[in-house]
């Protein structure tokens, strides 16, 4: 099967789900709307999967992609029935796509917990609470119609979401390598808000901290890939 990727960093890409995808047999394809790259087609794609970015949802005036891009996926998810996971900005324009509303909120950035508030099968077997890399700071204010919430935290209540059977997203970030977080804290609007909200210094921490929590990590990321394959009909390579 082939998973369309839309990227709205080079850099920031599916990372620790690349050899999950490629592992069990799939294959992936990037477009990068920042980089002025057309959406293709949605013939020939069996999922759609959107990634996280340093612009906000609104910002159309800046990033006039935005708006095409909201199209897409709403034929993706709403028209076409495709098998859909986002992150982060991936998460905030599912919802803006579908009706919902994305807004400022408070800043969460670092290594924090988020707790399920629903039973879902995208999140089972999940550990809960679970620790997860968070960089945002804007969040979904209002679901679309039909949505569930199912995981919260403190700052941001809806962490993750899902709409109909086939279309899942998180907040948070799970795809996390050994070199993620020195990647996105080159990107400017990262790094400010990393320092606005650390402090001075805080690349060497969040690194470390993230190696540590490495093994959860990868084995959460492994969890929600095979879960939502599951979901979705897709072949995860791993026996259920």
């Amino acid at each position: 099967m082939h998973f369309l990727v839309l990227q709205h960093e080079r850099i920031e890409h599916p990372a620790a789900f690349r050899p999950m995808i490629e592992g069990a047999g799939h294959t992936w394809s990037a477009v990068h709307l920042n980089e002025g790259e057309p959406l293709p087609s949605l013939d020939g794609v069996d999922a759609l999967w959107v990634l996280g970015g340093p612009m906000d949802v609104w910002e159309e005036a800046a990033h006039p992609w935005l708006v095409a891009e909201k199209a897409f996926i709403r034929e993706a998810v709403v028209d076409r029935n495709l098998p859909y996971l986002g992150l982060c900005l991936g998460h905030q324009l599912l919802a803006c796509a579908l009706g919902g509303e994305v807004g400022r909120g408070t800043a969460e950035v670092g290594i924090l917990t988020v707790a399920q508030v629903a039973v879902s099968p995208f999140l089972e077997r999940v550990p809960d609470p679970l620790p997860v890399l968070q960089w945002h700071g804007a969040e979904v204010k209002a679901v679309p119609e039909g949505a569930t919430v199912l995981a919260t935290s403190p700052a941001c209540a809806v962490q993750a979401m899902s709409w109909g059977t086939r279309a899942f997203s998180t907040q948070f970030h799970l795809e996390v390598e050994t070199d993620t977080v020195r990647l996105w804290s080159a990107i400017p609007e990262y790094a400010a808000s990393l320092e606005d909200t650390l402090g001075k210094g805080a690349v060497a921490r969040l690194e470390a901290e993230a190696q540590a929590t490495m093994p959860a990590f990868n084995a959460a990321a492994r969890r929600i890939f095979d879960n939502w394959c599951r979901e979705c009909g897709i072949p995860s390579g791993v026996a259920a």
